[in-house]
């Protein structure tokens, strides 16, 4: 099985469960909305990259530690999309989730996922008790103060901002915990993948600015323009374009000298390595090619 088949099935599984009747239709309904279509799973299939590199010794937890990342992950867009932060009317293109159920159903959603995700490690421990505990712990450590994606929010209700420390938790937090938990699931310390997981976090917000400076909403399927409407810092007005999509590269390459030493090392170099090309945005390489006077 691929590792977006095993991603898809582990996140249904705890889905399904969490829509088990007696229920509320509406709130079971929402949480299916939520995750389904999902979007990249980009941090899971992470996750279990750094896992298969590992060896993948023990399949049943890679998944769910796959699932619970993904599902804070979405527990965390539906709150990022609230009125209260970004006041987002789409996401993957359709709208979001306080949009389509209202707000207070909205807020419940991202509750319920954070507490599913922590359910899904919870049950794991049938295959090895103290990596699950060790898992939660890292998958907290990366959710809430002071170090998760709560902090990277927190950090935009502050008066002087550090980019690099705003990156850190609010985009950074889940990469890190993506390969700190795929090497600890298969029985690896976790603490020598921490700088890999903080360095393509760090890449991805860069890109993540450039495509909020560059892109349209119909491409993006979410708002455009969010970081200069809401005065958020941003590595586009830091560096201008050429310097972010410069940036971000540098972090990539850093990120590939990063990795620890592994049997699948060279197999994840070269995913990182197609990230480069990848995380640049399209419109940009677009502009990029076209020469003169056309």
């Amino acid at each position: 099985m691929n590792f977006a088949a095993r991603i898809d099935k582990a996140i249904t599984q705890a889905v399904t469960r969490g829509q088990a009747q007696p229920s509320p239709a509406r709130l079971a309904s929402a949480l299916h909305y939520t995750v389904h279509p999902g979007g990249a799973r980009i941090r899971p299939t992470i996750l279990m990259s750094v896992a298969a590199a590992c060896g993948d010794r023990t399949p049943a937890l890679t998944d769910a530690a796959a699932a619970a990342l993904e599902l804070i992950h979405c527990a965390s867009l539906v709150h990022d999309d609230l009125p209260c932060f970004d006041d987002a009317d789409t996401r993957r293109g359709k709208p979001t989730v306080h949009r389509a159920f209202g707000e207070p159903l909205a807020v419940l959603t991202g509750d319920s996922l954070i507490i599913m995700a922590f359910d899904v490690l919870a049950r794991s421990a049938d295959h090895d008790p103290l990596q699950a505990a060790r898992l939660i712990r890292i998958l907290s450590d990366r959710t809430g103060m002071p170090n998760g994606i709560c902090a990277g929010q927190g950090w935009e209700s502050e008066e002087e901002v550090d980019l690099r420390a705003y990156h850190r938790a609010k985009t950074g937090a889940l990469f890190m915990a993506a390969t700190q938990m795929g090497a600890l699931a298969s029985g690896e310390e976790a603490e020598p993948w921490e700088e890999l997981g903080a360095r393509i976090g760090e890449a991805f917000q860069v890109a993540d600015d450039l495509r909020d400076a560059l892109y349209d909403e119909g491409t993006l399927g979410k708002p455009v323009g969010q970081d200069d409407l809401h005065g958020r810092p941003n590595a586009v007005t830091e560096f201008g374009v050429d310097g972010a999509i410069a940036h971000m590269r540098e972090i990539l390459t850093g990120a590939i000298a990063s990795i620890p030493k592994c049997p699948g090392e060279a197999m994840l170099a070269k995913l990182v390595r197609a990230q480069a090309e990848v995380l640049t945005p399209i419109k940009w390489r677009a502009q990029q090619q076209m020469t003169p006077g056309e």
